[in-house]
């Protein structure tokens, strides 16, 4: 049997289907229903029947031929040691906005790996250029019906698409987007927007072919490229200017107040940093179509904002609530800071028994026009908050560390930044009530 049909099973859920069928971690996964497993995409689709044969090959080389009678898409509880069941694809692009192409030399190897994997954008929600992705692949998410997929269109313009990607295929690439939607895959959509490349009269084209796929593309995003200080070498891109900004913003407001009568939908999208940048006030919840693009940075802070003001006037209309004092710190990137250090203010008036420092870290790393806190490196954090009134606990955003794990981009460790800095560190979740539970101690 060829080695690439076996999926090492790594761990098997308390409860699930496969430990009532003494499915082990080590055990292997050989074929569901006489088929083949390729991948994720094979697997999702070949045990979402009622009733499945999995043939199971054990440790010590004895395979077992289990019958399953299950609920239509219930899950077996199993976890495959390479979550993918197969090898990433790495991307073959050279995009002029990239920001793999931005870092400094001698980061740990995997912040160096480009996926461009429409399998990685069914299980984890990364944009795909679909330029690595056969027509075979197509047909399959087809015949699968697995979405949603999430699409790097950058620009509908298929000269300017090859140019952005450099990528002769890149403007052909979108033919498959389109194949998509016709047959009722659900997409998002992104737009990187470099200045002077897809901006202006592009986006415009771009938004308007776009919309064309409605309601089977969902939503689409437009983010500014990001640029480092690393780009020596690298094609000539400029930052955007808050006049820029605020043109971007008109013409994407403009596109919502045309298309949401017709759809019920905003459908495109600008990042949180295009208001910043511009000057101008996010907009309301209902403007985000339920948080479609929260991954691009799409509604975060509107969301954090209005979450924590309901969790804050649930705090201060409860009887009977006592607010231990304390002091503590929350440190940012510079994107957030204004709103989190209106949240503590916000907090320290209510409470006076509360002392909430909020730090902004400047990104000395990548460079100050890095303003994400996700990009913050240890090493900035312990430059900029040595010395700097503490208190008790240091908060910082969880997407400051590796997932899953306590590293920073820059290989520093938490405890690391903790003993250097002499403080406890709480690492908070994304949602306004975790930010208020994280600062609030109760007497």
């Amino acid at each position: 049997m060829n080695k690439e049909h076996l999926h090492i099973i790594d761990r098997v859920a308390p409860g699930s289907i496969a430990e009532e069928l003494e499915i082990e971690a080590g055990d292997a996964l050989v074929a569901v229903n006489g088929n083949r497993i390729g991948d994720i995409f094979d697997y999702q689709y070949y045990t979402q029947d009622e009733y499945i044969e999995v043939l199971i090959r054990k440790p010590s080389g004895e395979e077992w031929i289990l019958e399953i009678d299950k609920e239509y898409d219930e899950d077996l509880g199993i976890t495959f040691e390479n979550g993918l069941m197969d090898d990433y694809r790495s991307c073959h692009n050279h995009c002029i906005f990239c920001f793999i192409d931005q870092m400094p030399k001698g980061m740990r190897d995997t912040l160096y790996f480009k996926d461009d994997d429409s399998r990685l954008s069914f299980l984890q929600g990364n944009y795909v250029t679909l330029t690595n992705m056969s027509d075979e692949d197509v047909d399959r998410i087809i015949r699968y019906h697995l979405s949603p997929i999430n699409v790097s269109f950058q620009t509908t313009n298929p000269e300017l698409r090859c140019r952005m990607l450099n990528n002769r295929f890149a403007g052909q690439a979108l033919e498959k987007a389109w194949k998509l939607a016709r047959a009722g895959i659900t997409m998002n959509g992104q737009i990187v927007l470099c200045k002077g490349i897809n901006d202006g009269a592009e986006l415009e084209r771009s938004i308007r072919d776009l919309s064309a796929y409605l309601p089977n593309l969902e939503s689409v995003s437009v983010v500014p490229v990001g640029l480092s200080r690393y780009r020596e070498g690298l094609f000539p891109l400029e930052p955007f200017t808050r006049e820029d900004a605020r043109q971007v913003l008109a013409l994407i407001h403009r596109w919502q107040a045309e298309l949401y009568p017709q759809y019920g939908v905003h459908f495109i999208h600008a990042s949180d940093e295009w208001y910043i940048l511009a000057g101008e006030e996010l907009p309301e919840e209902e403007r985000y179509d339920g948080y479609l693009q929260l991954e691009n940075g799409v509604g975060m802070l509107r969301l954090l904002i209005d979450e924590f003001q309901e969790a804050f006037d649930r705090l201060t209309t409860s009887e009977d609530v006592r607010i231990a004092p304390g002091e503590l710190s929350i440190a940012t990137g510079k994107l957030a800071f204004r709103f989190l250090s209106d949240m503590a203010g916000q907090l320290m008036a209510a409470f006076p028994q509360l002392t909430v420092h909020v730090y902004p870290v400047r990104n000395d790393f990548f460079g100050e026009m890095i303003t994400v806190s996700g990009l913050l490196t240890g090493q900035d954090l312990l430059a900029q908050l040595r010395g700097k009134a503490l208190g008790d606990k240091l908060l910082l955003p969880q997407n400051v560390l590796k997932s899953g794990e306590t590293v920073f981009l820059d290989d520093m460790t938490l405890p690391e930044l903790e003993k250097a800095l002499q403080v406890p560190i709480d690492i908070v979740k994304s949602s306004g009530q975790d930010l208020l539970d994280a600062i609030i101690k109760y007497e």
